[in-house]
């Protein structure tokens, strides 16, 4: 029984959701609708709770109920505190009571690649539910942090919106149903968190008779408060396909004087921000303890009374309240601010709350330095409430902090330019609006300027806009995005496992047993083959082919190590010989290993006996750099700090790359520290110990979970005694001395607060230090020098070569300067006065920075006023312009930078610079007789009517 899902209820009022039942269909929903049911409560303004059961029809098999713990048992002591903390804990202890396995919140960034952030309680059990992976429990319950951004618009300005919230939900894998659902759902409602009966409300699905049957004759709800309605309100689906069913909502009325509205809305499960508003008897979610001390804090900052002050600014305050939370957990779970993805929700979130902050008054960090930052000053209340929530954030504090103020502070510097960019724009846009008589809108060009170059996020250009009666177009903001996001997207390879007829191929083939830790060849059977996605029975020499196998030691790609290579072979016989060379594996959702290859030789069939054996030299590759990357964490959280944290990583036959979260370039010392370690540990030849034990003892026991990944129950454990130790399912070696050596090739930033080491060992090691050595000894034989003379002699010959460049220089400069004296008396008089000199002419081949020689020499001996344009091509495909004004032509309104710039673009370039003096380039030499013509002819004009 799952509960916390999101809900579209139409004819109902604001109410939170509880468990609902469905049934799991594998065909349309529409076809089985006879099994789920959701609890909800209310009928003006109200929270629900829905009860949704989602039963796999082949599960016919009832699991046997958890044993509830000793602990729960032996508390007969109930905390009847309304606390937020305490209503989780209350809910949690509930259902465990009730054999529910408490299982803890997932992660933010979800495992399902279909799905950005996780925004539902579902979402770590839907593999569970769509059948890819077996259950490991029958009964769960937990408190899932959830993040949805769609509605971001109405934070603050409702009672109940958030970015962040979490969900509490109870579920059942094929075990307990609707009896058990109803009946725990009230019990929950009226006698644990003791709402009054007479204020609750239910409803069905419009013929789910057994579901008002349990209500009415069971619970002993009052057939008057129940209400049948249709399938826009209470049957759940979570597309065409997958899990569905009818559902049951209890809803809680706030106003019963009120009588029923016909307000529609769309809804979330149990979140526990609801139902404590409701226990706490506060008028909205952010006034309860979960938000409002995060409230309090941005209004001493802010010098306001929260209380005191009118709606817009206690909008600002939740705004801040709201988008702080989801800030910290999103960064706590390894999410950078950056342009894209999850980086993008998270930047658009910090930089939100930074401009409600200038709106509210918060000047620097709100105490007194105006060059500080006010965010991570409310940050560390929120790390500071969460530990009932996630305890690993307050460990993670340094590096959340630091983000937020680096973050921040970035934002500021481009924030006060963008403001008066945007102001500008709008004045502009009404203006113009007013003139023609039309309604206002900001072009889309526009409002992706200030996204791509000034960091504002589209929603508050929108915001601005709106507070201004201005619209913006955003479908010509769209057309820019998407011609970036094309320009910059690399390409993402998916794992597609299925047939023609979209039946699923995890339905035919089992999972795959991997043998790879203990051997690299072994027999298997070929249970699969499939071509450009398509299942097939047979496949001949010379055709790409996918090869499904019943076991493996061939490991696929996991946790950043690349797939194995090797071959998979039928031994020769009555049958050809087949050979399958195998270039890479891929896991499938749940365990099915898919061997990508080509066909060497003969014919490979389903259901063939082979042989599968791997590249034993790369995989030994690998297990060699998979090490080292685990020895490099640990140097790193050694060397520059324990709140550093892997942010990525790729273990390759031919390198490592290692990405991990730190806020500036590493400096040479800090790198041979890192080496220095790690080669060390490799001289140790100390023994890995590899353990499998359930997740949490290894993380009691001290053991690192890479970001990113999906933990099961039992877990396996890679250690370094003394050194590292990781929760890792990579191949690895047994001692350290294999590794023989460490060597980082690059250090470099790849993103915002993200860095990557890009290193070398074992073989690949070896080869790089051969590859430098063999560089030496040709740089020592052409130098003639020994090797510890190289640099002595490299920095000389370039001492040298700065010598002859710059009296090259000074040559070409001599020579431009007299090929000007020799054109100076070709300038001309224009103006009323004829005071002004103008001089426009191609100086050939002169490079750039002699032409500017021959500039200056012009401006002083033609005297003020004059104007020079030169012009020139430096080499095959260049072009080199430049304008030089003097004070007076200055004055009447011309500027060298504006005018240079569209005389560069009929050459192919552009440019600018200052009003008196300016340099521009080009890419079309052919051009630029005629580019000079047009400025001969547009600086007599312009000066021509400035002095008339």
């Amino acid at each position: 029984m799952e509960g916390l899902k999101l809900q579209n209820f139409q004819g109902g009022k604001p109410f939170m959701l509880l468990p609902a039942s469905s049934v799991l269909c594998r065909s349309s929903f529409r076809t089985r609708r006879e099994c789920s049911l959701t609890i909800s409560v209310g009928c003006r303004e109200f929270v629900g709770f829905t009860i949704r059961k989602e039963r796999e029809m082949q599960m016919t098999t009832k699991a046997s109920v958890q044993p509830v713990t000793k602990e729960v048992v032996d508390d007969k002591s109930k905390d009847l505190t309304t606390s937020g903390d305490s209503i989780r804990r209350r809910f949690l202890e509930f259902y465990a009571s009730r054999g529910h396995k408490i299982l803890p919140s997932a992660s933010l960034v979800p495992d399902d690649p279909t799905v950005l952030l996780t925004i539902a309680g579902m979402l770590q059990f839907k593999p569970v539910f769509l059948g890819k992976v077996p259950r490991q429990v029958a009964r769960a319950t937990t408190a899932q942090r959830c993040i949805r951004t769609n509605d971001v618009e109405n934070v603050g300005r409702t009672a109940r919106h958030h970015t962040f919230f979490e969900m509490l939900g109870n579920f059942s894998f094929g075990d307990y149903f609707k009896k058990e659902a109803i009946r725990w759902a009230w019990e929950l409602t009226t006698i644990e968190f003791g709402l009054p009966a007479d204020r609750l409300w239910v409803s069905v699905y419009e013929d789910d008779d057994e579901a008002f049957a349990i209500w009415h004759h069971q619970v002993g709800v009052p057939v008057e408060r129940i209400q049948r309605m249709g399938e826009d309100d209470n049957f759940w689906s979570s597309g065409p396909t997958g899990p569905c069913g009818p559902c049951s909502e209890i809803y809680y009325d706030f106003h019963p004087e009120r009588g029923c509205t016909d307000t529609k809305n769309i809804d979330t499960g149990l979140g526990l921000e609801r139902m404590a508003r409701i226990l706490q008897k506060v008028p909205n979610n952010y006034e309860t303890d979960l938000i409002y001390p995060i409230i309090e804090k941005a209004s001493k900052l802010a010098n306001v009374s929260y209380f005191l002050a009118n709606d817009q600014t206690k909008t600002q305050l939740k705004i801040i309240g709201d988008h702080l939370r989801a800030i910290v957990y999103l960064i706590s779970d390894g999410v950078v601010p950056s342009n894209i993805g999850r980086g993008y929700v998270v930047r658009r979130l910090i930089r939100r709350a930074v401009r409600t902050g200038r709106l509210l008054g918060i000047k620097g960090d709100g105490r007194g330095n105006p060059e500080g930052a006010f965010l991570p000053e409310i940050a560390e209340k929120v790390i500071e409430l969460s530990s009932q929530i996630h305890s690993d954030v307050k460990s993670r504090e340094s590096r959340i902090i630091e983000e937020l103020k680096r973050e921040e502070l970035r934002f500021v510097q481009t924030l006060e330019r963008g403001e008066k960019l945007l102001e500008q724009m709008l004045a502009d846009v009404v203006l113009k609006a007013r003139e023609n008589r039309i309604l206002p809108c900001l072009a889309g060009r526009d409002a992706f300027l200030l996204y791509d170059t000034y960091g504002f996020p589209v929603e508050i250009t929108m915001e601005v806009a709106e507070e201004r009666g201005v619209k913006i177009d955003m479908n010509g903001f769209e057309v820019e995005m998407e011609h970036q996001k094309r320009q910059s997207q690399a390409a993402h390879n998916t794992v597609k496992l299925s047939v023609e007829n979209d039946e699923e191929i995890t339905d035919i083939i089992s999972d795959t047993e991997f043998l790879g830790y203990e051997t690299l060849a072994a027999r298997a059977v070929v249970e699969g083959l499939l071509v450009n996605g398509k299942s097939v029975l047979q496949v001949s020499e010379g055709s790409d082919v996918e090869v499904l196998l019943n076991r493996t030691p061939f490991y696929a790609e996991s946790g950043g190590q690349i797939g194995d290579n090797g071959l998979i072979c039928t031994e020769s016989g009555k049958k050809q010989k087949s050979v399958v060379e195998i270039k890479d594996v891929q896991k499938s959702p749940g365990n099915i290993f898919v061997h990508k290859g080509t066909i060497k030789e003969g014919v490979i069939e389903v259901g063939t006996e082979v042989n599968a054996a791997v590249d034993a030299k790369l995989r030994q590759r690998a297990k060699v750099h998979h090490t080292a990357t685990h020895l490099l964490q640990a140097a790193l959280k050694k060397v520059i700090g324990k709140e550093t944290s892997q942010a990525g990583s790729l273990v390759a036959f031919d390198r490592l790359r290692f990405d991990f979260n730190f806020h500036r370039p590493l400096m040479e010392k800090e790198l041979m520290e890192i080496e220095g370690l790690i080669n060390g540990w490799i001289g140790d030849a100390t023994l890995l110990q590899t353990k499998v034990m359930p997740l949490t003892e290894a993380k009691e026991a001290g053991a690192i979970a890479m970001f990113g990944e999906k933990y099961g129950e039992q877990v396996r454990v890679v250690e370094v005694p003394g050194v590292s130790m990781e929760l890792c399912g990579g191949t690895h070696v047994s001692s350290t001395s294999e590794i023989r050596g460490f060597r980082i090739i690059t250090e470099q930033g790849i993103a915002s607060g993200i860095r990557r080491i890009e290193a070398v060992a074992g073989d690949a090691f070896i080869e790089y230090v051969n590859a430098r050595d063999n560089h030496m000894r040709h740089l020592c034989s052409t130098l003639k020098v020994k090797a510890e003379e190289v640099t002595t002699r490299v920095e000389t010959l370039l001492d040298e070569l700065r010598v002859v460049r710059n009296e090259v220089s000074a040559a070409h400069a001599k020579a431009a300067v007299y090929k000007a004296s020799m054109i100076a008396s070709n300038a001309f008089p224009v103006g009323s006065s004829k005071k002004i000199r103008v001089l426009v002419e191609c100086m050939d081949d002169t490079d750039a920075d002699s032409l500017k020689s021959a500039a200056e020499y012009l401006i002083a001996a033609l005297q003020d006023p004059a104007a020079v344009i030169l012009g020139s091509s430096p080499g095959e495909g260049k072009v080199s312009l430049l304008a030089a004004f003097t004070p007076g032509v200055v004055d009447l309104g011309l500027q060298a930078g504006k005018f240079i710039g569209p005389i560069a673009k009929l050459c192919g370039g552009g440019g600018g610079g200052r009003p008196n003096f300016a340099q521009a380039g080009g890419r079309k030499p052919e051009n630029l007789s005629n580019a000079l013509a047009k400025a001969r002819e547009d600086l007599v004009s312009i000066i021509s009517e400035k002095t008339r």
